[in-house]
């Protein structure tokens, strides 16, 4: 599929950069682990969550919102699954990485089509913010490399199952989860939402 740049303006719709110097975190970010292969997720990483790292998310970016600072290591090619949260999102990673994203505008009868998901590349230390309207999930390696991406929410995001009978779509706290037949995820009751293919970069 084709790979857009954040800097693209295409990007305009589902999120933004966000200038400043984030290379005290960045550098924190290196020390967490890394799968042999697949992806982890830890939501909250106390050792990312500095006094000073903290107060700039919450106070500059939130609003005052109190938020978690975790991230998303690993292997990963493929979109397997979409989400959204009713809340923006910030990555960034020491390396560069690819976000595969759809608009939440495009659910129909609670179905995504996969053919109208796009690939964005975000470079090594730009960091983005992912709108709540934007659908995302997993980052994608470039080349099959690996990467360490960090993830800022607000707090309680992704921390505990909620997943009932009355929104198909709601699987954690604050997450609506499309998943793709062919994923992890689908095996595990996720509600399979995604139509048409599973994309791969």
């Amino acid at each position: 599929m084709k790979i857009y740049s954040v800097y693209d303006p295409e990007f305009a719709r589902f999120g933004r950069i966000l200038e400043g110097d984030h290379s005290r975190i960045l550098k924190l970010l290196e020390d967490t682990p890394l799968p042999e292969n697949g992806t982890i997720y830890c939501p909250s990483d106390p050792k990312l969550e500095e006094e000073g790292i903290l107060a700039h998310f919450e106070d500059d970016i939130y609003g005052g919102m109190p938020v978690q600072i975790g991230y998303c290591n690993g292997f990963n090619q493929k979109l397997n699954c979409l989400e959204y949260h009713k809340s923006n999102e910030v990555n960034m990673a020491n390396e560069d990485f690819i976000l595969i994203l759809g608009s939440y505008f495009d659910i129909e009868n609670e179905r995504f089509d996969t053919k109208n998901a796009m690939a964005f590349k975000v470079p090594a230390k730009v960091a983005v913010e992912i709108y709540s309207t934007t659908l995302h999930y997993a980052p994608c390696g470039i080349n099959g490399s690996s990467f360490k991406v960090l993830v800022v929410l607000p707090k309680g995001t992704n921390v505990e199952s909620k997943r009932n009978e009355k929104d198909r779509t709601l699987w954690a706290t604050n997450k609506w989860l499309f998943a793709h037949k062919e994923s992890k995820e689908a095996s595990e009751g996720a509600y399979i939402g995604l139509l048409g293919e599973n994309l791969e970069v």
